[in-house]
């Protein structure tokens, strides 16, 4: 097993750990309702994707 020579100091192992966070999604508005949508996704109000349908959604009454 291998072990360290010597203790790794709290800023050290911080300053390695500071890329690791998380990240917001990109969000943009649909150009067919204008409902906010995450990038490369179907509009999950009208389900268009870049102006075309890819899916019918259905109207509950």
């Amino acid at each position: 097993m291998a072990h360290p020579k010597s203790k790794i100091s709290k800023q050290r192992r911080n300053k390695r750990r500071t890329h690791q966070k998380a990240v917001l999604p990109t969000l943009g508005t649909c150009s067919n309702c204008g409902a906010t949508v995450q990038y490369h996704r179907v509009c999950p109000d009208c389900g268009f994707y870049r102006g075309k349908l890819a899916i019918e959604k259905t109207v509950n009454a």
